[in-house]
């Protein structure tokens, strides 16, 4: 067997979730929502299903949903792309990062991960071998520091990956950050790979910058898109990417032997939604930001110290600021059996014990849930808190 996948543990969603499952938990620590998607989106897959064709759609991507994507672009992002040359659909999000990695990664190439991050990256790098090296966020502003670029970038470092929106700090890469990594890539002739599958899940007023935009990197970024994100429907596995020709190209020959295509039906309905007003989208971010307010109001209220969440379907708690001094495993395993709920430590987002003190919780949830979760999360802090 393969060492990297026979010695990797089961991913700390799946576990969370079964502990879940097989305690009757109230489950905020997979980052999936209680609704079903827009109806009209179901609905437009459901004609194609029965009304469209059903066999192989082309590699690339349905011509519909390739144009909806660059259409949707230049209106929401102000970036051009040429839907012919720049646009892959692929089976979803991580189906595009295994892509841009294995294309773009050749054996011994550096490959720098801004942690927390995504529990596939570590793995995708090292299957293509990539050899990584790591700048490490750090709580409560998780900004992105010229000292931590300089000790990371090396003469060999050809690939960055990138999350922004980030799961699971909830941040939105600053301008300033991102101008900054910029300056690194450029400097290195690397490639950033940016996965914005929360593009449009950020709130307050903010607005989010494809990476695509940033001076300096239109021809030498990936961006990666989710439909499964955009409208709240992660098991349909819709995402792309989009890139400059020559970068497209390489990508293109890494899904053909991944995946090859995504299903149609789920493709088409992927393009009309992704034609919808402008006023669809400020909706689901305002229901989503008032999931967010009530959770964090129900754990203010409990006494838990509550970081800042700009975007994502997640709020974390900082569990030593709220008096409760267990590392975050401890007290993420307590709390789904002791007290019924269900949390993600964020130390699964790092490679080594970098930040021990924060859990991650899922607030893309009815308010019945949400309201249920909350006296559970507040006796846990009063019986796990220890007095000052």
């Amino acid at each position: 067997m393969n060492p990297l996948y026979a010695n990797m543990p089961t991913t700390i969603f799946e576990h969370m979730s079964a502990l879940s499952r097989e305690t009757g938990a109230i489950n905020l620590g997979q980052g999936f929502p209680d609704s079903n998607g827009p109806e009209d989106v179901i609905a437009a897959a459901a004609r194609a299903l029965s009304e469209a064709s059903n066999q192989y759609p082309p590699m690339p991507g349905l011509a519909s949903l390739r144009q909806a994507v660059a259409d949707h672009y230049r209106h929401h992002h102000a970036v051009d792309l040429d839907w012919q040359q720049e646009v892959v659909v692929t089976s979803g999000a991580t189906e595009a990062l295994a892509a841009a990695i294995l294309a773009l990664v050749t054996p011994g190439d550096e490959v720098v991960l801004i942690q927390p991050m995504y529990d596939a990256y570590l793995p995708l790098v090292l299957r293509a071998g990539g050899v990584p090296r790591f700048v490490t966020l750090q709580p409560p502003e998780w900004r992105i520091t010229r000292e931590a670029l300089e000790a990371a970038f090396t003469p060999k470092t050809r690939l960055v990956l990138l999350n922004n929106p980030i799961n699971p700090s909830a941040t939105v890469v600053p301008a300033d950050d991102l101008a900054l990594l910029a300056q690194f890539v450029t400097a290195a002739d690397a490639v950033v790979v940016s996965d914005e599958v929360w593009e449009h899940v950020v709130f307050d007023g903010r607005a989010h910058q494809s990476i695509l935009g940033v001076p300096g990197l239109r021809d030498r970024a990936v961006k990666i898109g989710s439909g499964g994100k955009i409208f709240a429907m992660t098991g349909w596995k819709v995402g792309w990417t989009c890139a400059a020709p020559a970068i497209t190209r390489v990508i293109a020959k890494a899904h053909q032997f991944l995946t090859f295509t995504t299903p149609p039906n789920l493709q088409a309905g992927i393009a009309y939604g992704l034609s919808k007003e402008d006023s669809y989208f400020a909706a689901m971010r305002a229901d989503f930001a008032r999931s967010r307010d009530r959770l964090t109001d129900g754990l203010t209220a409990a006494g838990w110290s509550v970081l800042p969440s700009a975007g994502t379907y997640f709020l974390s708690v900082d569990l030593i600021a709220s008096g409760v001094h267990l590392d975050d495993v401890t007290f993420c395993e307590r709390l789904v059996r002791e007290f019924g709920v269900a949390a993600i430590p964020i130390s699964a987002f790092y490679t080594e014990d970098a930040v021990r003190h924060v859990a991650r919780l899922c607030f893309a949830k009815t308010d019945a849930t949400l309201d249920a979760a909350i006296p559970r999360l507040a006796l846990a802090r009063e019986t796990l808190a220890v007095a000052p």
